[in-house]
């Protein structure tokens, strides 16, 4: 079995979840501070209530649901990718907010895109910087 498959596997146990939640978060609010998100708008790319977002803030150590750990990989992904791609660091945290005329985005920010609501939109930014930089590393 490849590594790919188990640690796929991993995430549906609640243990794992737990054991990565609290660093994953951390780590996402760090970036959202980068990113210079509200928090409605950092708590919907997460798929959750502001509310709950906040008190995520407060208190990290929760166990998040499989579909909120896909949003933080791929929004950790994203965040990467744009360290890779613009090392400048204002130049990555910009690029989230900056009109792009890629036909992905349609002349509207990655952020808008983002934050249409699916998992789906996220993930085509992620593969669009993927792309850019000629890979899936």
């Amino acid at each position: 079995m490849s590594d790919a498959v188990v640690r796929r596997s991993d995430i549906h146990d609640a243990a794992t979840r737990k054991r990565v939640s609290g660093g994953a978060l951390r780590t996402w609010f760090n970036i959202a501070a980068a990113w210079q998100l509200r928090d409605v708008e950092a708590a919907r790319l997460l798929g959750t209530p502001e509310s709950t977002y906040r008190r995520w803030k407060k208190n990290p150590d929760v166990t998040l649901d499989i579909g909120q750990i896909e949003r933080l990989s791929l929004l950790l992904g994203i965040y990467k990718a744009l360290q890779m791609l613009l090392p400048r660091a204002d130049a990555a945290d910009d690029w989230v907010r900056r009109p792009n005329d890629n036909p992905l985005f349609g002349g509207h920010t990655p952020l808008e895109r983002m934050l249409a609501g699916l998992t789906e939109d996220i993930a085509i930014v992620r593969r669009y910087l993927d792309a850019e930089r000629g890979g899936w590393a």
